[in-house]
């Protein structure tokens, strides 16, 4: 089991191996079991270069943000095991309709400024029923399409390992190399993400849904907390899961703070076993944020302001494919 910390303090201890991009973003530091942390020798700019991540920089924001992802409801194509990348050919299934009531329900006391979507019927219509009876339009943007994966797209998985053998197992076991029709997918992905993060700072907004994708919503998680293509699959997000970012402005501008509030929260258990996109999953990343404690009011009455403490546990990684 590994565990995950974020802070807002910038200079903890650290393992070796944390992939870190930016020291003005908080810190995630991955720990195995109770393995001691060691100080990092690398320099932030050369963690930044090795994970492709370098100038990953977001706009300066005026005041605090909330961005709450939801992923679409099951679809069609989930149901029938089909790869469906960006192609539109799938429409929800009437328990994709229920699962974003259920979604719906789950929000109905958040108040929105705005929300996106994706373009595809099958987040749009999603993004429709959470939406509710609110007045303001939902905007679409193409960059929050699903991954494109181009001659994949529409086939069963059995028809995928038949028809492309290596090139579908190298998509299975090594995504972010992953290349077909001469399209890296994932990395372009990536930088899709980083797109959209631009598109929604900067709208005067100070709270946005954001109705999406699996493999979206997981580049937007990724990418708003410096992790590189890597982890790709590692931050499943079930159909209609719910994961929430907060960003907050810094006294100089620049890239705000970043804290990741929550992750996948869907309205069953997220460690029991059960179904994402039409296949079985039984691996999940569960993240716990604990209570305040006098230290966190200490520090608060002391005007540094309140330590926020993350922490994920991931019971495994879900390695099938979206």
């Amino acid at each position: 089991m590994y565990s995950i910390a974020a802070s807002s303090f910038f200079n903890p201890k650290l393992p070796k191996n944390l992939p870190l991009h930016n020291p003005n973003r908080p810190l995630f530091a991955i720990v195995r079991s109770s393995s001691v942390a060691q100080e990092i020798d690398k320099s932030s700019e050369e963690r930044t270069e090795s994970l492709g991540l370098k100038g990953l920089e977001f706009p300066a924001i005026k005041g605090a943000k909330r961005v709450v992802l939801v992923r679409h409801g099951q679809s069609t194509w989930n149901a029938e095991g089909r790869i469906q990348g960006s192609s539109d050919f799938s429409v929800l299934t009437s328990k994709g309709e229920s699962q974003a009531e259920t979604s719906r329900q789950m929000l109905i006391d958040d108040s929105f400024d705005i929300c996106f979507s994706s373009p595809l019927r099958r987040s749009k219509r999603t993004a429709e029923i959470i939406w509710g009876a609110r007045e303001e339009e939902i905007i679409t943007d193409s960059d929050m399409r699903e991954i494109d994966l181009y001659s994949f797209q529409g086939l069963l998985k059995h028809e995928g390992k038949a028809k492309y053998g290596e090139a579908f197992r190298q998509w299975q076991i090594d995504a972010p190399n992953f290349i077909i029709d001469g399209h890296y997918p994932v990395r372009e992905l990536w930088a899709r993400a980083k797109s959209c993060w631009d598109k929604i700072l900067v709208h005067e907004s100070k709270s946005v849904l954001v109705v999406a994708h699996n493999a979206v919503n997981q580049a937007l998680v990724a990418t708003a907390i410096g992790l590189g293509t890597e982890y790709f699959r590692i931050l499943l997000q079930s159909n209609c899961g719910v994961s929430v970012l907060d960003f907050t402005p810094q006294p100089e501008g620049g890239t705000p703070n970043i804290c990741l509030n929550r992750l996948n929260q869907t309205p069953g258990s997220p460690v029991a076993g059960g179904s994402s996109a039409g296949r079985k999953t039984s691996k999940r990343i569960v993240l716990v944020c604990h209570g305040v404690s006098e230290s966190d009011l200490e520090i608060k009455h002391g005007g540094r302001g309140v330590l926020r403490h993350v922490v994920i546990y991931c019971i495994n990684s879900d390695l099938s494919s979206p």
